[in-house]
């Protein structure tokens, strides 16, 4: 039989997480922004991988470094 320490501990548990549940989220409908400002924010797949693709500068002639000898 549960003790009443056992039976607090997971009442406590429960309700805990039942307002971390219910506490996320967005509120109101779901939409696709339409306004300018979103067209600079970044996508899910930017989001994920946050290391941007840039074409490769050209390569210069660069002096070797010097090495002790």
């Amino acid at each position: 039989m549960l003790r009443a320490s056992q039976i607090l501990v997971r009442s406590i548990a429960l309700a805990a997480s039942a307002a971390v549940l219910w506490g996320c989220g967005q509120r109101g409908p779901l939409y696709l922004p339409g306004a300018p400002e979103a067209s600079q924010r970044a996508t899910l797949p930017e989001t994920l991988s946050p290391v941007k693709a840039e074409p490769a500068a050209p390569a210069t002639a660069a002096p070797p470094a010097s090495v002790p000898r």
